[in-house]
């Protein structure tokens, strides 16, 4: 279901998200590794480290691969962006 959002709805929901990020006692992760998380698990793969490289403008010196706790942390984070969303 498409959301009709304004520039200031999209950004306040953004904001409450990565407030609520921050505040939990788990890892936060930075915009770079969250753009690689959400790469690997939302696009079908290969995913291979010259197409992340050139996909996200990083470098080639990792090996990614998908993992339980990937996997859990964005469900969570998943459910914070419904949880905000709900709120606007």
């Amino acid at each position: 279901m498409p959301l009709d959002l304004s520039a200031s709805q999209a950004l306040g929901l953004w904001h409450g998200v990565t407030l609520a990020q921050v505040r939990r006692e788990d890892h936060d992760l930075t915009l770079r590794q969250t753009a690689i998380l959400l790469q690997i698990y939302l696009v079908p793969p290969p995913h291979t480290v010259r197409g992340l490289a050139a996909t996200l403008g990083v470098t080639k010196h990792v090996i990614i691969k998908r993992t339980v706790t990937g996997a859990l942390y964005l469900e969570k984070l998943g459910d914070l962006v419904i949880e905000h969303g709900r709120k606007l």
